[in-house]
C-alpha cells in the first residue's frame, strides 16, 4: 500500500478533521482562559497583594539612560536590558488555571463514562408471540 493511499485512508477516517477541530477549539479556549486570567483573576490577585500587577514586574540588568521613564515598555524601547519575569508569571497562572479546568473536564467525562458503563445492560427484548408458537409447533413435530 502506497503512502498516498495510506494518507487518503487516514484523511477519510476523519482523524484529520477531528484534529483540526480540536486545535481550533483549543486555541479559542486558550484565549478565553487568557482573558479570564488577565481581566478577572489577576486584578483580584493584585488587590489581595496590594495593587500588584504581574505584567510590569521586572529586574533591571543594565544602566538606565537619564530621562527614561521607569516603565517596562519605556525601558525596552530605550534598549535597557531587563529581566521581565511578570509576563512569565501571568502565563504560568494561565497554564495552571487551564490545566485545572481541563482536569475537571476530564474527571467529569470519566465519571460519566463510568456511570454509563456501570448501567446494567438492557434486558433482551421479549420473543414475539409468533416465534414462540412456531417453536412450540417445531418441538411438537419433533416429538411425533
Amino acid at each position: 500500500m502506497g503512502m498516498m493511499q495510506e494518507f487518503k485512508e487516514f484523511a477519510i477516517k476523519g482523524n484529520v478533521v477531528d484534529l483540526a477541530v480540536g486545535v481550533i477549539i483549543g486555541a479559542a479556549f486558550g484565549k478565553i482562559v487568557d482573558a479570564v486570567v488577565s481581566d478577572l483573576i489577576m486584578p483580584v490577585v493584585g488587590l489581595v497583594f496590594g495593587k500588584l500587577d504581574f505584567s510590569s514586574m521586572y529586574v533591571l540588568l543594565g544602566n538606565v539612560p537619564p530621562g527614561t521613564d521607569m516603565s517596562l515598555e519605556a525601558l525596552k524601547k530605550a534598549g535597557v536590558p531587563v529581566f521581565a519575569y511578570g509576563h512569565f508569571l501571568t502565563v504560568t497562572v494561565n497554564f495552571v488555571i487551564l490545566a485545572f479546568i481541563i482536569f475537571l473536564m476530564v474527571k467529569q467525562i470519566n465519571r460519566l463514562k463510568r456511570n454509563h458503563e456501570a448501567a446494567p445492560p438492557p434486558a433482551p427484548p421479549a420473543t414475539p408471540e409468533d416465534i414462540v408458537l412456531l417453536r412450540e409447533i417445531r418441538d411438537s413435530l419433533k416429538k411425533s
